[in-house]
């Protein structure tokens, strides 16, 4: 990604954006701290080809007419403090809600995030699916509860386990498998104002292994899983445990931040929301199950001279650490945990 000097300049000034929306104090701030974040991002995404072009244009779109409804919705919020002019405030944080879930990506409004994901690089698709959410979700937890969160929810994960059922692109699989996970995390905003936070950090680390590997091996269709790794079959377990630990099955460390957020469900009553994350949670389990059991079951042949595998060893020690993380980290935070 860091092919010149000014891709490292423009990674800095959206690490920055994100900085000034998180702390600024007013919406105005917000608003330009999301402009810089956007305007900085736009020339990360493109690496010379069509698909990257592609998708910078359509993220630039979307993401210039959320903004526009934003700043438009913050100037009527603006307005309201002057006593002459009388409004509502709730419809006010109902389009600022909905112009926030569309720059995060969640459903919805989440249209334009598989197609874009489908045009990125790994690492390009990395920022956008951990960085690039940090600004609008913190956004997001400021606004008072409404019935859209709900909403939003629901349909989170209900549009990100039924729209991996059919993909073969595996960076569609990691877009809806995304938005899956950002229902998970407003469902933890409505509860606590910290838990979304935690179930980030968990996921960027996995998302972040699992891209890592794939980055590294440079595949991006599911059909390039089945035919690599016959002769290391050590790194094609790593991988799939990854997948299942993303796909919060109970031995690994991303079924953590499911079990704290549906204990909090519990706790404050809302047992069918509960009920409903949980049922989508395991359809997206069926269809990580299903690929690791036809990657693990079926022997493909191949060709003599794909045996080497031309990686670093360097690299091959790191992934194998992350993956040592992902898998039995659960065991060892549960012994932790039992010790005290």
């Amino acid at each position: 990604m860091f092919n010149n000097s000014s891709k490292i300049m423009f990674f800095f000034i959206l690490i920055l954006g994100t900085m000034i929306t998180i702390s600024s104090n007013s919406w105005l701030g917000a608003w330009m701290g999301l402009e810089i974040n956007l305007l900085s991002f736009i020339p990360l995404m493109s690496d010379n080809n069509l698909m990257s072009t592609e998708a910078s244009l359509k993220y630039f779109l979307t993401q210039a007419l959320a903004s526009v409804v934003l700043l438009f919705a913050i100037i009527i919020l603006y307005l309201n403090y002057f006593p002459m002019i009388q409004n509502n405030f709730y419809y006010n944080y109902l389009i600022i809600y909905s112009t926030l879930l569309m720059k995060s990506g969640a459903a919805p409004f989440h249209f334009w995030f598989p197609i874009v994901m489908e045009g990125l690089s790994w690492m390009n698709g990395l920022i956008l699916m951990t960085w690039q959410k940090i600004a609008p979700l913190m956004l997001i937890s400021y606004i008072p509860q409404n019935n859209l969160m709900i909403f939003a929810i629901i349909a989170s994960v209900i549009t990100g386990s039924l729209g991996g059922l059919n993909q073969t692109s595996l960076r569609k699989l990691m877009a809806y498998s995304s938005i899956n996970h950002l229902g998970w995390m407003l469902a933890a905003m409505q509860t606590n104002e910290l838990m979304w936070m935690t179930y980030f950090y968990f996921y960027s680390f996995l998302s972040f292994s699992l891209m890592f590997m794939f980055n590294n091996f440079k595949i991006f269709h599911i059909n390039q899983l089945f035919n690599m790794f016959l002769n290391s079959k050590i790194i094609k377990f790593t991988i799939f445990f990854n997948l299942l630990s993303l796909g919060g099955l109970p031995p690994f460390i991303g079924f953590l931040p499911k079990w704290l957020i549906m204990q909090l469900l519990i706790m404050n009553n809302q047992y069918i929301l509960m009920l409903i994350m949980t049922m989508m949670a395991l359809i997206t389990l069926f269809f990580y199950l299903r690929l690791c059991f036809t990657a693990f079951m079926l022997n493909y042949y191949e060709n003599n001279w794909n045996n080497n595998m031309h990686t670093n060893n360097f690299m091959n020690k790191c992934m194998l650490l992350f993956s040592f993380i992902s898998t039995f980290s659960l065991i060892l935070v549960s012994l932790i945990y039992l010790t005290i």
